[in-house]
């Protein structure tokens, strides 16, 4: 049995708290660290961009700390989850890893690639895992079809266009996501779930071109990029959250096939269409899992020992935030960013 931390009891904790929940036969969660104690007394539901869950959290069994470093020294930890601000990934990163346990750090790994590799650099010097949280490597639908470009079944990929929108994320604690010093704005804590997809599929592009709008950031808050490869493949993927409340939040794709078009847009029912060109349209069956629950429960598995298709690595998350920063960069100057 696997005993597991979790650092951060904001939405996102609460939604790892969840995924480790259901593997109960598996992890039990040992201790919880939150540098508000009303949070620990008091949980409950937090807001955030997607309905992840987070209700019914029990939390009279585990150990409650509001120093990590604390509750690393006195708690034998398998493995931590990291749920904090996108500032202090790096720092709680190494903290964890020197103190001899697994680390699952949500996305985006940091700010920048130098505090991406000493994270990396600090996993492989104590031996350890280190997952970042890309959860739309593990998403049902976007794993569908990913498979269905890579197995080719309805011919070549011709186009890939990639939609996020949300609300303005004023649920934050202390506002940090509002302050792109902080967060790196919408472009590196939202926009990077498609540009890390695009990764995936793709490789890294040859180069960006990138607009974009700042609003209550300081930073990038709407970013519109081109992901230019070499032959006929037409990638792009708009991401921002300056929509209004009552537009909540939207995730999207359109991928043009040779003999098939496939749709996903999470406000509809069903959310993933394929529309062959000789058939009527349908819409596969994928699994009702949540994508957090799949990529938490791929992580256990590997602490575990099982053998599994490395979905992603550090190093891949690295230069996610390499890409990021390269488009917001393009839409600064207006010029093409080669990578």
């Amino acid at each position: 049995m696997l005993r597991v931390g979790i650092i951060g009891l904001g939405f996102i904790g609460h939604v790892h708290y969840k995924a480790y929940r259901a593997l109960k036969d598996k992890v039990t969660i040992a201790a919880i660290c939150d540098i508000e104690r009303e949070r620990l007394d008091h949980p409950g539901a937090i807001l955030g961009n997607i309905d992840a869950g987070p209700d019914g959290v029990d939390l009279s069994e585990a150990a409650l700390y509001t120093d990590a470093a604390k509750m690393l020294a006195e708690q034998k930890l398998d493995l931590v989850s990291i749920g904090l601000p996108t500032y202090l990934h790096a720092k709680y990163t190494r903290m964890a890893l020197e103190a001899g346990v697994h680390v699952f750090c949500e996305k985006p790994m940091a700010l920048n690639p130098a505090e991406c590799d000493s994270m990396i650099a600090a996993a492989e010097a104590n031996g350890k895992l280190l997952q970042i949280g890309h959860v739309i490597r593990f998403w049902p639908e976007y794993g569908w079809a990913r498979d269905a470009v890579q197995d080719g079944r309805y011919g070549k990929l011709l186009a890939a266009h990639f939609q996020r929108l949300s609300q303005t994320p004023n649920w934050s604690w202390q506002n940090w996501l509002l302050d792109s010093t902080k967060s790196g704005g919408a472009a590196l804590d939202l926009h990077i779930h498609d540009a890390d997809y695009v990764h995936y599929l793709f490789g890294m592009p040859n180069a960006v071109f990138s607009t974009g709008a700042t609003r209550v950031s300081g930073g990038s808050d709407h970013l519109l990029t081109q992901y230019l490869y070499c032959g006929n493949l037409a990638v792009s993927a708009v991401g921002g959250w300056i929509m209004s409340k009552a537009f909540g939040f939207r995730q999207a794709f359109d991928l043009v096939f040779e003999r098939a078009n496939i749709q996903y847009d999470s406000t509809h029912s069903p959310s993933l269409v394929v529309q062959p060109h000789d058939k009527e349209p349908f819409s596969p069956e994928v699994s009702s899992d949540s994508g957090y629950d799949i990529e938490i429960s791929h992580f256990v598995e590997r602490i575990l020992g099982a053998e599994l298709p490395i979905v992603l690595t550090p190093q891949e998350s690295r230069e996610s935030v390499r890409l990021i920063l390269a488009e917001v960069e393009s839409a600064a100057t207006g010029k093409v960013v080669a990578l």
